[in-house]
């Protein structure tokens, strides 16, 4: 769970293995408007993809995807729960 307008990392980069999946879900109805942030290692937020609208999940894999920090920000006005998934190689 993040608090109204909080910021957390849901998946640190691995240390000694390789991301090849990871996947992150806003968990709420489908018919509301909850708007959160994702990033991969910009704490700031500057550049962001938008968790939101019908857009409440992300995913990503193969051997390139990112391998840092992945963090949430929760921009919206009531506490979130959150899903995070990911497969280490």
């Amino acid at each position: 769970m993040i608090p109204a307008g909080q910021r957390k990392i849901i998946l640190e980069g691995p240390h000694s293995l390789h991301r090849i999946f990871f996947s992150v879900s806003v968990i709420v109805d489908q018919t509301g408007w909850y708007d959160s942030r994702m990033s991969f290692g910009d704490p700031q937020f500057f550049s962001s993809y938008a968790l939101n609208g019908a857009r409440k999940y992300f995913e990503a894999e193969g051997v390139d995807i990112f391998q840092g920090d992945v963090w949430l920000y929760n921009a919206s006005d009531k506490s979130l729960s959150y899903s995070a998934t990911e497969i280490l190689h």
